[in-house]
């Protein structure tokens, strides 16, 4: 047990947002699958799912995106793999999405799901997902959860990562669209990760506040 919360801790300890990568060694494909895996099992509200990983490998759409993501300026084009996490949008209750992934891929009877439609009622009137981009806005909250697996996994095995959230949405949206990545206006973005190997080691040990100042019980 003390082994398995050392090496868990060691793993929080070694992750760093690398600004820059190495551009010449590369993840594997086994390692990144790992990687992928670690956010395809992450949590989400209500087992929704409710996310897509775009891979951004290629040099074309790399440099399309170059000039639009401003929070990437090294990492994008020195990354091994950067991935963007798109969020689906308008996961109401009758939501085509929504009624598919919770009666054949959860597996629940499609009568169960109609006996529960007042209790999704409540659950979003108490959220108040009652718009567009508050229903965007609550996808976009269990990206976050994969994208910190996703980080943690890889650092597990040595393999660096960043976190980007300095883009201009509305253009890389539009890019996205036009490349066909947003599906039939299914999803939106919502963040991005760049994983590599660090290209130096990072300038100081990690610093975070004390526990008492983040930590009331009561």
């Amino acid at each position: 047990m003390e082994e398995k919360k050392t090496d868990l801790l060691s793993t929080f300890n070694f992750r760093h947002a690398t600004k820059e990568f190495d551009p010449v060694k590369k993840i594997s494909d086994e390692n990144f699958q790992f990687i992928l895996e670690a956010g395809r099992l992450s949590p989400s509200s209500g087992g929704n799912e409710p996310w897509r990983f775009v891979i951004a490998q290629s040099e074309e759409l790399r440099r399309e995106l170059a000039p639009l993501v401003y929070g990437a300026m090294r990492s994008l084009p020195t990354s091994s793999h950067f991935v963007i996490l798109l969020a689906r949008k308008g996961l109401t209750y009758e939501a085509p999405y929504l009624i598919q992934h919770q009666t054949q891929v959860k597996g629940v009877p499609v009568e169960v799901y109609e006996s529960m439609k007042q209790a999704y009622v409540q659950f979003y009137k108490d959220l108040h997902l009652d718009t567009e981009r508050a229903l965007l806005d609550w996808s976009s909250k269990q990206t976050y959860l994969a994208m910190a697996n996703m980080m943690t996994a890889a650092a597990h095995i040595g393999i660096d990562s960043c976190p980007i959230e300095g883009f201009d949405m509305d253009a890389v949206n539009a890019l996205l669209d036009k490349k066909g990545l947003l599906g039939d206006d299914e999803f939106g973005l919502s963040v991005m990760t760049a994983f590599g190997y660090r290209s130096r080691m990072p300038a100081r040990s990690k610093t975070r506040r004390p526990m008492e100042d983040l930590v009331q019980f009561v």
